[in-house]
């Protein structure tokens, strides 16, 4: 058969597609887990900043850049005292939650010393609807995160206890932070995995990069505290097994990623 340009012309470019690399299989998802962020916007989160009416996303203290959640402070004149938590919408109950942060710049300079290279996640979080418009902290179990540079602890992985208490080692404690072991401060800009697991009212277990730091049972309210003394009053249950998730912005430029959740049967 006489050639033509037309079918030289095919022919190449049959031979240039067979010779091309194949396209690179996408990365499937996990099984079983949803992701919380959809690496685009704040939807499905509440932004609550002490001072400020829930809801408000004041100074734009919360915002996505380049898929990652990040807290800023560039428009802020200072931070006085203006602690902010970012809530999932929705409350959690028999869960793992999965999550990459990253501490980068410096601390505000009139934050308090506790507060620099600090921030964490809390869990069986009250809603911020739930809260005065000055209350810094919900009513929750905050798994901590530190820097290198922090003066709040030597370890990240810990647990803090904003009108809370809870049973460690089977002994009920109100300390206010139990210190998990296992782990060390992060160095700043670099991404740390961190895991926690969540049996309602029964155990939550901390992981740092894949290690378990930390384990306690039995949440529950302390009746002590302000804010559980508002929540207990308008009928809420001492024994806490359910709540919101939040990520804390304690006056540290932090980044979040990779936020995902997989619901484990009660």
């Amino acid at each position: 058969m006489k050639s033509t340009p037309a079918l030289a012309a095919a022919c190449l470019a049959l031979f240039a597609a067979l010779l091309a690399p194949l396209p690179a299989a996408e990365t499937p998802v996990e099984s079983g887990w949803i992701s919380l962020f959809n690496g685009r916007d704040l939807d499905g989160w509440v932004p609550k900043v002490a001072k400020h009416p829930a809801g408000e996303n004041y100074a734009d203290t919360f915002r996505v850049e380049d898929g990652v959640i990040k807290v800023a402070y560039d428009k802020y004149p200072a931070f006085a005292e203006q602690f902010g938590h970012l809530y999932t919408l929705l409350p959690y109950s028999h869960y793992i939650l999965r999550l990459e942060y990253r501490f980068t710049g410096t601390p505000m300079a009139d934050a308090p010393p506790w507060a620099k290279y600090n921030s964490g996640v809390m869990v069986h979080s009250q809603s911020p609807y739930s809260m005065t418009v000055e209350q810094p902290w919900p009513a929750s179990l905050e798994c901590q995160f530190l820097a290198v540079g922090t003066t709040a602890g030597r370890q990240t992985g810990n647990v803090c206890t904003p009108g809370t208490n809870l049973v460690f080692n089977g002994k009920f404690t109100t300390d206010h932070i139990l210190e998990a072991t296992g782990s060390t401060l992060s160095p700043l800009d670099a991404w740390v995995a961190v895991e926690v697991e969540v049996h309602g009212n029964d155990e939550v277990i901390h992981r740092i990069n894949g290690v378990e730091v930390l384990r306690y049972s039995h949440p529950q309210l302390d009746p002590r505290e302000p804010s559980a003394q508002a929540l207990l009053a308008r009928g809420a249950p001492l024994q806490l097994a359910s709540g919101h998730i939040a990520l804390q912005a304690e006056s540290q430029p932090v980044w979040f990623r990779n936020i995902r959740l997989r619901p484990l049967e009660k």
